[in-house]
């Protein structure tokens, strides 16, 4: 395949990804799927419930560099994840060894609530997938698999 022919056929695929991408947030805000999503969440919010599922406690610090967001972003998330329900998805506390920084734990409010969230995008993603045919299923795994890895990889350079 020529050099012009196959960027545009990248493009093109790439091009739908996004497409993709787009309809997902669309139909995760539908007003008849209000009550079956749970919390709303920005995504962020969510990365960091999930960061912190995964290895906390984590430093403030940490947890914004870890979510590529700038100080005052990761101030209003921390706000946010401490008020936005009745009780607080996240505690804070000052670190023991180092008074100069803030660590942050997960609550089981906040353990609920990224157990939901979670739940309700891959049951979106379970009922679509369940329409295509097991072969083809296996092979769309088969390519996801590998873009997970490159994207990992490339993450890491």
């Amino acid at each position: 395949m020529k050099p012009e022919s196959e960027r545009k056929e990248l493009e093109q695929m790439a091009g739908e990804i996004f497409e993709l991408t787009k309809l997902s947030w669309l139909a995760r805000h539908r007003p008849k799927d209000k009550k079956k999503r749970g919390l709303d969440l920005t995504e962020t919010e969510f990365l960091a419930l999930d960061f912190l599922a995964k290895a906390e406690p984590i430093t403030v610090g940490r947890l914004q560099k870890s979510l590529h967001v700038l100080p005052a972003q990761m101030s209003r998330v921390i706000r946010s994840l401490e008020s936005k329900t009745a009780k607080p998805l996240i505690r804070c506390q000052i670190n023991a060894q180092d008074k100069r920084r803030v660590d942050v734990f997960l609550t089981d409010a906040g353990h609920k609530a990224r157990d939901e969230y979670r739940a309700a995008r891959l049951e979106d993603s379970v009922r679509i997938l369940s329409q295509l045919p097991d072969r083809d299923r296996r092979e769309f795994m088969r390519i996801l698999s590998q873009i997970h890895e490159m994207i990992v990889q490339s993450m890491e350079s």
